[in-house]
This record gives structure tokens, sequence and C-alpha cells, in this order.
């Protein structure tokens, strides 16, 4: 009998989060030596070096297996940013709801006209738009939890984020219907199919959140239970998302709008997850680097460019312009859109849907995106840092970070023309 491992060695998921997890703190310690440069980029740093684009030690195979790892961190993410939007205060602060639906259709028609220009076919081309839609939610919660940054235009870039992320899960979910009947799948698959995706999902992150709300209330003298009821119940929901063929994207973020909503005394919705939560953005975005595809970045570099240019623009006009329509100082309106320029977690993963259902649509719709990603995903945390160094929010000095030279400050102190008796958008929120 050979006591032998057999060669080549077969790694597991648990080496290659290990993995990720120690080169990652690495590359994010290398990064922190220089102010302006986010650890985030020192991450991916290190996975890009290491993955199959350059040194190989990471196969495609290996991030594959390692894949439950970043589904987990990805869902913890997206869960904390639910946390952001509060459907009352969206009722009341209805500005929000405007400026997040004037910039996504901007998003949506200069990314579709680009793609059109670039030769894409419609259908392709509506769902690279429906993609485009979409933030970063880690890159700007990393970013802001670096800088210590509290303030308005945080908050109020967290909210836009969340919306975004809910807006194109709503228009890739609309454009399913056309897919379907492309590929001539069943009539009851067309019609019922986007349907059990969309309320399906929303259905399980509510009743998970309904059912955190409760567990939460009834053991809340035992406060040391509280983050692990919360991660339990993001698992169940990433869990039960994957055996019932639902959105693991759209479920945890649900899950923590529906907490964030109906709390009344919060008990959960401000829970601080602890240095711990540092592992899982340095697992997720080692990932990323790791799994950059530069073959596909060099064959649609064009259209790419075309996307990344416009769908900026697009997110920067589309929030600053309706921003300061509606009164908004035009440092917070200049500076709010630049954090929604990052894109990964979402769009990666409704392209994984797109390739999966639709394989022949989905590989144009995979190159472009996931191209444009690795642009958005390098340039996006240094633009977000720089934002939020600009916005005028308060940053924590005890995380290295200098006090800005403010611009004109007389500008800002004025308060914003709102409608008497309504609440200013850009007000904090009480609880903060």
């Amino acid at each position: 009998m050979n006591f032998l491992p057999a060669w080549p060695l077969s790694a597991n998921a648990l080496f290659f989060f290990g993995f990720l997890l120690f080169c990652g703190s690495l590359g994010g310690y290398v990064a922190h030596r220089w102010p302006w440069l986010p650890s985030i980029t020192g991450f991916m740093l290190v996975g890009f070096i290491a993955g199959p684009n350059v040194l190989h030690l990471v196969s495609h195979e290996g991030l594959a297996e390692s894949r439950i790892v970043v589904d987990v961190a990805l869902g913890l993410i997206l869960y904390r940013l639910g946390l952001s939007l509060d459907i009352k205060l969206l009722l009341r602060d209805r500005s929000l709801i405007f400026i997040s639906l004037a910039e996504s259709a901007l998003t949506f028609a200069v990314v579709l006209a680009g793609m059109r220009w670039m030769g894409v076919p419609n259908l392709p081309a509506a769902v690279i738009a429906a993609i485009a839609i979409s933030s970063s939610p880690a890159v700007l919660i990393h970013v802001a939890h670096e800088l210590g940054a509290k303030g308005p235009v945080t908050d109020r870039a967290k909210s836009l984020v969340a919306l975004n992320n809910v807006l194109a899960f709503l228009a890739f979910a609309a454009l399913l219907p056309l897919l379907y009947h492309r590929a001539e799948a069943p009539l009851v698959t067309i019609l019922l199919g986007p349907l059990y995706q969309l309320l399906g999902s929303g259905l399980l992150g509510g009743l998970m959140g309904a059912a955190l709300h409760v567990a939460a209330r009834r053991t809340k003298a035992a406060q040391q239970y509280q983050l692990a009821l919360v991660v339990g119940a993001v698992a169940i929901t990433l869990g039960a998302a994957l055996m019932l063929k639902l959105s693991p994207l759209f479920a945890p973020l649900v899950l923590g709008i529906v907490v964030r909503s109906i709390e009344r005394k919060h008990l959960i919705a401000n829970i601080e997850f602890g240095p711990a939560f540092e592992l899982f953005f340095i697992a997720l975005f080692v990932y990323a680097g790791a799994n950059l595809h530069v073959s596909e970045m060099l064959a649609y570099a064009p259209a790419a460019a075309v996307f990344v240019v416009g769908r900026s623009l697009a997110k920067w006009l589309g929030v600053g312009g309706t921003s300061m329509l509606l009164g908004v100082p035009r440092r917070q309106s200049a500076t709010t859109g630049l954090m929604l320029i990052p894109m990964a977690g979402l769009a990666i993963g409704l392209v994984n849907n797109m390739v999966a259902l639709f394989p022949k649509e989905g590989a144009i719709v995979g190159s472009i995106v996931l191209a444009a990603v690795a642009v958005l995903e390098t340039l996006g945390p240094p633009v977000t840092a720089r934002a939020l160094r600009s916005s005028g929010d308060e940053l924590d000095p005890a995380r290295g970070y200098e006090a800005p030279e403010y611009w004109p400050p007389a500008e800002d102190a004025e308060p914003p023309p709102f409608a008497a008796g309504s609440p200013a958008p850009l007000a904090p929120s009480p609880r903060d």
C-alpha cells in the first residue's frame, strides 16, 4: 500500500482558503504602505500573480473548488449592504429613488448604445446593459471601512449601490423571457422561469429576514450569539438558494433590506462584524485577481473599453446631474457618483447565470463584462478612495488618513433647497 500522496498533488478548498488569506494579507500589507493605494489593489495583484495568468500556483480547477468560500463572502457582503437600505427612509426621502432610477436608466441606455455601436447583437447588448447597472458593494464597504468614512455621502452611496443591484437584477429578470424565447424554451419556462427566480429569491430573503428578526428579539439578552445568528441566517439563505435554483446574490441582499426595514429597536442591523470580517474581503478579492481573464480582456478590449468609459460617465453624470437638480451641494453630487463605478460581485454572478442558461449569448456577454470587470475592479478602489477623501465626510485620522484640503466650505454649508417639511436627502440617519 502506497502511503505517499498521488502526484501531482490535488489541493482542496481548505488549502486554497488558507492560500487566499495568507498571500492576500501580505499583498494588503504591501499596499498599505502607500496611503493613497487601497489594500484591495494589493489583494487583487497577489491573486493575479499567483493565479493561472502568471505563476499558475492556483489553477482554474482550484479556483472552482474554492468558489463556496467566495459565495459565503459575497453573501455576507450583500447582506451587509442590504442593511444600508431602509425602506421606511426611502419612502420618506424619495429623492434617492429618483436619483437611482435616473442614473440606472442613463447607464442602461448609454451602454446599450455603445454595445450596438460596437456591433454586438441586440439581445446580448441589452443583457450587458442590464448588468452594467450593478455596482460593487464590496469595494465601497471595504474602502469606506479602511478610511473610517462616516457621513451623508457615504451613507447615500451605500444606498445607491444597493438600489443599483436591485434594479440590475430586475432588468436582467425582465430580459429572461426574450432569452428563453430565443432558445426555443417551452412557454411555461418563458413565462414562469423569470418569475420563479425573482419572486422566489425575494421571498426566501424576506422569510429568512423575518426569522432572523424574531430569533434576535427572543435571544436579545444573550448578545454573544447574535453574530452567529446573522452568519447562520446568511449561510442558510445561500444554501437554500442554491438548492432551489434561486439567486444566491439577490436573496442575501433582500435579507439585509428586510432586517433593516422591520427592526424598530436595532438589535442586529447595527451589529459589528469586527476585524474577522476582513477575512472575507481578502478571500474575495484575491479570488477576483486570480480569476482575471487576460485573453478575453485582449480579445474584447475595444468593446470593453466602450463599456467602461460609457458606464463610468453615465454613473458619474447620472448621479451628479440628478443630485444637483435636487439641490444637493456640488461636491457631494460630484463625488457620490464616482463611488458607484466599481463593478464585480453581482455582475459576475449574473454572467455565470447567463453562461449556464444560454451558452451562445452568454459567451459574448461574459467576455465583454468580465473584461470590463477586470478594469473596473482595478481602477475602482483608488477612484472610490479618492471620492471619499474629497466628499467632505468624516474620516478616521487613526487609519493613516490625512484630512483633505476641503473645497470652499461656504458652498456646502448652505442647506439644499428642499420643499418645506421634507427631510434633507443627505442628512445622516438618526441611527448613525
